[in-house]
Formats: structure tokens, sequence, C-alpha cells
């Protein structure tokens, strides 16, 4: 695997603008899920037995989108204040670079590609 670069000044303006962008999308995301992934309650008598268990799919699809929401917004907010540390850009394992074609894809990242797989494959 070919060593990432460091991210030039120019790089990481972008990549924060993207990560401020992807921060207020994100939250808004959550905000419009949020009815979704309430308790399901149901009145027995007047919903059959597959609606209930459609209801139920929909709120636990909502919950999980909701939790991969709030780990990528908790990302992005560790991403933010990596920039302002001057920390973004390294893995928060090997302190390598993570390269610019992966941040491109996934502005908030805390790993590069290999330590990525490494922990995916566990």
């Amino acid at each position: 695997m070919e060593a990432a670069e460091e991210l030039t000044p120019a790089e990481i303006a972008t990549l924060r603008s993207e990560l401020e962008s992807l921060k207020e999308e994100l939250s808004q995301r959550l905000i419009a899920t949020a009815a979704d992934a309430k308790p399901v309650t149901l009145d027995q008598s007047a919903v059959g037995r597959v609606s209930r268990m459609d209801a139920m799919q929909v709120q636990a699809l909502a919950q999980a989108t909701r939790r991969t929401l709030q780990l990528r917004l908790s990302q992005c907010g560790a991403a933010l204040r990596a920039v302002a540390d001057g920390d973004y850009g390294l893995c928060r394992k090997c302190q390598e670079p993570v390269g610019i074609r992966r941040l491109r894809v996934k502005p908030e990242a805390p790993f590069c590609l290999a330590c990525q797989s490494r922990a995916d494959a566990r």
C-alpha cells in the first residue's frame, strides 16, 4: 500500500469546510429521524399483527440509522477539533497521514486505511 502524504493547508481548508457542512447535514438528519425512532405504541385492537411488526421494523431501522448518524456526527466534531489542534489528517492509531483520497470520501475518518482495515477484520 502506498504511503499517504501529509495534507496541504489548502486541502485542510477544503476538508474543514466539508466537515462543517457534513456536521450540519448530520444534525438535520438526526432531527428529521427523531420521530421514527421513538418507541412503537400501537392500539392492539385497531392494528393487526403484521402492521405492528412492520412498525417495529421501521423503528429498529430508524434507531440503527440514528446510531450511525450520531457516530459520524461525533467523528465530525473530533475531526474539526483536530483541525483546530493541527492534528487533522493523522491516524489516531499509528499517527501516519490518513491520505487525501480517503478524506475526500470520508472527511471525518479517524484512521488510515490500514488501521481501519485491521479494526474491521476483528
